[in-house]
């Protein structure tokens, strides 16, 4: 099975990087339906699920295995470290249905057992800013340091939701396969470079692994 998931900061790209790669592989792409489809399941307003998860689970949850976080006495349907629990077990069913490039949400650590192909996507503060500002509704008025601190407030988010179910700090080269800085990067232009790079990913992997079920 080819498992692919893309870890990226806020506004460097990675979401248009994933979806481009799926579709240059001919596979299944997940992102937004992910916070969908946990709002659809615990019957919530998915603006308030996408505003917690990007809040990051607290610090005073005493907790590191992402299954436990569901089950806690303390933990309502409608409280972060069980929206997120909930979206770990669909990342986790969306994946055992086959081929797929995934984004986000701890897909890196939660797929393990897949051995997927992990990236990373990072860019410099100015052109993730940039990149913000020119896919910003007309009606977002945030000035330049009001949106350099929404990007670091959700970096900060989705490394404490990932430290929950990885041994490896989130963007930690070490934990990664592939790190991609798009900064003055054309993605288009990239992505066959990519999308051929997976390829031949998976199939020394399939080569190592004999006749590998993964």
């Amino acid at each position: 099975m080819k498992i692919i998931t893309i870890s990226r900061e806020f506004g460097s790209g990675g979401r248009e990087l994933g979806k481009r790669l799926a579709d240059a592989l001919g596979i299944a792409y997940y992102d937004r339906e992910l916070i969908t489809m946990a709002a659809q399941q615990a019957n919530l307003d998915e603006a308030y699920v996408e505003r917690t998860l990007e809040n990051g689970v607290l610090k005073q949850y005493p907790l590191t295995v992402s299954r436990t976080l569901a089950h806690h006495p303390l933990h309502s349907a409608g409280s972060a470290p069980h929206i997120l629990a909930q979206q770990h077990n669909i990342i986790r069913e969306l994946a055992a249905k086959g081929d797929c490039v995934i984004v986000g949400r701890g897909s890196d650590a939660v797929l393990a057992e897949y051995n997927p192909l992990k990236i990373f996507v990072y860019a410099d503060m100015d052109s993730r800013i940039a990149r913000c500002k020119s896919r910003a509704d007309a009606s977002e008025t945030l000035s330049e340091r009001e949106l350099e601190r929404k990007i670091r407030q959700i970096d900060k988010a989705r490394a404490a939701n990932h430290a929950l179910v990885a041994s490896y700090q989130w963007g930690d080269k070490r934990g990664y396969h592939l790190c991609l800085n798009t900064t003055d990067l054309n993605i288009e232009s990239v992505v066959p470079h990519l999308a051929a790079f997976a390829q031949s990913w998976f199939e020394r992997r399939e080569s190592r692994n004999g006749n590998s079920i993964i």
